[in-house]
């Protein structure tokens, strides 16, 4: 049976607005035995937070082991990839919460590192104070490159879009980690011992989470939730395996 990865924003909720379509596949697949876990590019929350949240929405059967995000992908790749211990970063719990688990020591004094998660509460100032950082040598690590966010009446700026100002202002690039990049597919798949061929990815972005199954191999359920609708496809050009308008179109004979 194939393992379910659920992207958050835009697929299960839009903001603190919940979406009843997904809440009933929660129920569904805890009712039929079908393996599910959430894999997003929101570094902002804890995997406690995130369970939380969506319990305060009226989701049922969450747990905090059920998730992985782009903060903890972030960490996991830099520690691989690269020298240093010291870390400054943008961003909150989530991201915190991540770097210390991957041993990386905290600081605002000549850090190694500065790691750009999303921090909606961030100003002109302390993004120039953080910005200071990685001008003088700290290696810069974006943790996403969502443009757009979906919310209850709109959308809002995603943290890819923060991460280009400070591309932009400190001359350097990010290594490319999260959605639709392979590395963070990878590490989550690590974390939960699962392989590519057994699991089925579901998103509302295009350009990240049916991307990162365009672009690695996977399947792919897309809906029509979030940030974009089907008459983007042809736009954007990435072609979903599944469409449908919700999470209630999805077909349980894509996991036996």
């Amino acid at each position: 049976m194939k393992t379910v990865v659920l992207d958050l924003d835009g697929t299960m909720y839009r903001n603190t607005q919940i979406i009843e379509s997904a809440k009933h596949f929660v129920d569904l697949c805890h009712e039929k035995g079908v393996p599910y876990i959430f894999l997003t590019n929101n570094s902002m929350r804890t995997r406690k937070e995130n369970a939380e949240h969506m319990i305060g929405m009226g989701y049922e059967h969450i747990t905090p082991d059920l998730f992985f995000n782009s903060a903890m992908a972030s960490a996991k790749y830099a520690r691989r990839h690269f020298d240093g211990n010291k870390a400054s970063y943008v961003g909150k719990n989530g991201m915190k919460e991540a770097l210390t688990e991957e041993g990386f020591e905290i600081t605002e004094k000549d850090p190694d590192f500065l790691f750009i998660g999303l921090d909606k509460e961030m100003t002109y100032r302390t993004y120039s104070e953080k910005l200071v950082h990685a001008l003088r040598g700290a290696k810069l690590i974006g943790t996403n490159d969502d443009r757009i966010l979906a919310r209850e009446d709109g959308f809002e700026v995603g943290n890819g879009s923060v991460v280009k100002l400070f591309e932009y202002a400190s001359s350097q690039e990010s290594p490319k980690i999260a959605k639709p990049n392979a590395p963070i597919l990878e590490l989550c798949l690590e974390h939960f011992g699962l392989d590519k061929e057994n699991i089925i990815l579901v998103g509302d972005n295009l350009e990240t989470d049916i991307a990162l199954g365009y672009n690695t191999g996977v399947e792919t359920f897309f809906v029509e939730t979030g940030v974009h609708k089907r008459e983007d496809i042809p736009r954007i050009g990435t072609v979903p395996d599944h469409i449908g308008r919700n999470l209630s179109e999805f077909d349980w004979h894509w996991v036996e």
